[in-house]
């Protein structure tokens, strides 16, 4: 019954922000989260200082977990998460840092995923869990971003 109600309220959300793919996609994460465990504690999360923004801040098995939502219409132009790139990632950390600082939560306890959603019908949703760390240039589930906006001829 309540996936019925989480349907319902699914379609008239794409259908009142249709041209909005990341609050519609972060709603779809957040709900992908909870099913799979994770306790939601914020949703974008800003810094009282400004700098940045992390989409859902959650806690899973011990760990805060900052997750970056990446939504694309179609996958035409490369995986949404692509679009996570070293800037973003040093922003990411910035802002994770503040939060952590202020729920008393030490740095090692922290975890930074990301959630790639393409929205076919179905949706495909992909979970990048610990996709990087702060001191990483590069992600852990691919190839550097550089390779991946290179094209062949």
């Amino acid at each position: 019954m309540i996936g019925l109600l989480y349907r319902a309220a699914d379609a008239l959300r794409r259908r009142l922000l249709a041209d909005d793919h990341g609050r519609v996609g972060e709603d779809m994460a957040h709900r992908y989260l909870r099913k799979r465990g994770c306790t939601v504690v914020a949703r974008r999360y800003r810094p009282p200082a400004g700098g940045g923004e992390i989409d859902i801040v959650a806690w899973q098995q011990g760990k805060l977990v900052f997750v970056e939502v990446k939504t694309r219409a179609t996958a035409a132009f490369g995986p949404p998460e692509s679009a996570v790139d070293a800037a973003k990632r040093e922003a990411l950390v910035r802002t994770g840092r503040d939060y952590a600082r202020r729920a008393g939560v030490e740095w090692h306890n922290v975890r930074f995923d990301i959630i790639s959603i393409v929205l076919s019908r179905p949706p495909e949703i992909d979970w990048w869990q610990d996709a990087f760390a702060p001191s990483e240039p590069v992600f852990r589930f691919g190839p550097p971003l550089s390779e991946l906006s290179r094209t062949t001829k």
